[in-house]
């Protein structure tokens, strides 16, 4: 019950039990009134009465007395008149049953009124010769206690209205003030840190409502901190301490991420050959220096190909890697050139004229990761046969027949669902070690029975409308698990920036979780980079998945992909680190004040953070110790 409502009844009972208390009182104080003026009006009339028949009662039987006593008689106040001698012999007596009109039978039950009588000695001479009795009708007093209270009653009951309607506005301007404060703290819970402007008037509401602007603004100042931390620390961790290039997870990461956006791109890796020659001959500080001159260069290429798309890494040691996503032969030819002849006019600059060499491999979905840099390996062996600072560039004219081969197997496993569903990642609770969820993973073998890696597996689902029909069925599949094995955890089920957009998928989701109590175990994982190309389809799908009562992960979750500002906006239920963040997090202060401050973070927003595959007892216990909620082995 609302608190206006509590006060509107407590006042109500209050003014309703003075109310009743007073009412009683004046009621009771009219009729005792009432009573008394009966009593002193038939008093009054006795003696009146006695006096003008005292000249009359020498004769008894004189008609002048009896015609006396009914004029008096006849106005109506009274109920009965009597006379009689001095031996009490009644001489003449009048009564009437006459009713006064308008007063309820309930009403005279309730409050009994006593007929006033009196009486008065009729004197003839010195003697006594008479006496009267005068009982007045007790009508009239009930006719006039009735109206009083009557009039009373309905005063009081106008009056009791205006109050209440006053009191209800005055209730509602009042704790108009507290809705805003109200509405404030679920804002801030949704990590909305605003501020009341119009004060309230009421002194304590108003102190609340300060108080509730200055939490809201610490905290909002506290966020901002964080989240300015966040990307300091983010942006480090992914990027080579002294070159500033970035690192061999993020080429793996982007990799991944090429595969969803279906474009042509290629992988070059550099190898510094001389670098073992030049550490010997130059101090620390002037291979510092190299490195950075090199670094440099390759941002440079980077940016002239991809523009901001463009990225180079620093693998460890001598070598390095560049992704540029170019799909013009020519211009990449051009490219590689011109950065062989920058490293010739470095290596001068270092007495090294075989500074460097090159090798290109184009991207190829087919292929995994190990694959591509193994390729890419294979065409830097071939450019060091060619010369100094040189350059070989594999070509990819097999990848239309290995496309095909591939399309055939994914529409032969996708429609006649052959594929297995193995459940893996599992992910314990810190506290009390309680299984909290497992994820969906497909495996797929070939005709030949060899298992098939999987991540081009789903890059040709996708690039041929098959990977919605593949989503629905590792949906039931996980569905029918969780049913037919009891399962009271999560089951985390991935699906695909073209499953969330399709609406006849939504149609289908939404009839299958309210059908099934047991969807509501699910838990849909979403990919961070996917969901930031593109923020409001997945945004909308998220909020239409918890409005069914569903439930959202976002995983591989890094600075680089996802930001804070943006995961507050989306509201997801759980965050899955990336893989790389959790592992080696007990030696390194930057992983671990990373995800110290993902941490304070989450608790703020009420999102739930899990590690992935973390391999260490030591990182397994250092995430432990930061707080988050659970993690994989």
């Amino acid at each position: 019950m609302s608190l206006s409502k509590q006060l509107l009844i407590l006042i109500s009972a209050l003014f309703l039990m003075i109310f009743s208390v007073n009412f009683a009182l004046s009621v009771s104080n009219i009729k005792g009134y009432l009573e008394g003026e009966s009593k002193n009006h038939a008093q009054d009339t006795a003696t009146s009465l006695g006096l003008s028949l005292s000249p009359y009662m020498t004769d008894t039987s004189d008609p002048l007395i009896k015609t006396m006593m009914s004029a008096i008689f006849d106005m109506g106040y009274y109920q009965e008149i009597r006379l009689v001698d001095t031996e009490n012999q009644e001489l003449v007596a009048l009564k009437s049953d006459r009713r006064v009109e308008g007063v309820p039978d309930w009403f005279i039950k309730l409050l009994p009124m006593t007929s006033a009588i009196a009486e008065s000695e009729i004197s003839s001479g010195w003697s006594m010769s008479g006496l009267i009795y005068v009982t007045v009708n007790p009508g009239y007093a009930y006719l006039k206690l009735y109206e009083q209270a009557k009039a009373g009653f309905y005063y009081s009951l106008a009056a009791f209205l205006a109050s209440i309607a006053l009191l209800a506005l005055l209730l509602r301007v009042t704790l108009a003030s507290l809705s805003k404060i109200d509405l404030l703290a679920q804002h801030i819970s949704e990590g909305r840190y605003e501020s009341i402007e119009d004060l309230p008037w009421t002194r304590e509401v108003r102190n609340v409502a300060a108080s509730m602007n200055t939490m809201s603004q610490k905290i909002k100042t506290t966020i901002a901190s964080l989240h300015g931390k966040l990307d300091v620390m983010g942006a480090s961790l992914l990027r080579d301490d002294l070159t500033g290039l970035y690192k061999k997870s993020v080429f793996e990461t982007d990799l991944k991420h090429i595969v969803m956006e279906d474009c042509e791109a290629f992988i070059v890796l550099i190898k510094i050959d001389s670098l073992v020659d030049l550490v010997k001959e130059r101090d620390s500080d002037a291979i510092d220096q190299f490195l950075q001159a090199f670094a440099a260069i390759l941002e440079k290429t980077a940016a002239l190909a991809s523009g901001k798309s463009g990225k180079a890494y620093r693998f460890y040691g001598a070598e390095f890697a560049l992704l540029l996503k170019i799909g013009d032969q020519e211009r990449l030819e051009g490219l590689i050139k011109m950065l062989s002849t920058e490293f010739a006019e470095l290596g001068e600059r270092y007495q090294k004229s075989d500074l460097a060499h090159i090798g290109v491999q184009p991207f190829n979905p087919v292929m995994s990761t190990e694959s591509l840099l193994e390729a890419a390996h294979e065409a830097y062996e071939q450019s060091l046969l060619i010369g100094a600072n040189s350059y070989f560039i594999r070509t990819g004219d097999n990848f239309a027949r290995d496309i095909a081969t591939w399309k055939e197997l994914v529409f032969d496993c996708v429609d006649h669902g052959e594929y297995s569903v193995w459940y893996i990642d599992q992910i314990a609770a810190f506290i009390g070690g309680d299984l909290l969820m497992e994820e969906a993973f497909i495996q797929v073998h070939d005709k030949q029975g060899s298992m098939v890696a999987i991540g081009p597996f789903i890059s040709i689902a996708e690039k041929f409308a098959k990977i919605v029909d593949l989503d629905k069925g590792v949906i039931r599949t996980a569905l029918d698990h969780i049913q037919r094995n009891h399962i009271e955890h999560a089951i985390a089920v991935n699906v695909s920036a073209s499953t969330i957009k399709n609406s006849d998928f939504r149609i289908w989701l939404e009839k299958l979780i309210k059908q099934n109590p047991a969807a509501k175990q699910l838990v849909f994982g979403l990919s961070a980079y996917a969901v930031i190309k593109d923020i409001d389809a997945y945004q909308t799908f998220i909020e239409t998945v918890h409005q069914w009562g569903a439930r959202v992960m976002i995983k591989r979750f890094e600075t680089q992909s996802m930001s804070a500002d943006l995961v507050k906006k989306l509201k997801p239920d759980f965050i899955r680190l990336a893989r790389d963040i959790g592992n080696g997090i007990d030696s390194s202060a930057q992983k671990h004040a990373f995800v110290q401050t993902i941490q304070e973070i989450s608790t703020l927003l009420d999102i739930a953070i899990l590690a992935e595959n973390v391999k260490s007892d030591r990182d397994y216990q250092a995430l432990k110790t930061i707080g988050i909620v659970g993690a994989s082995r």
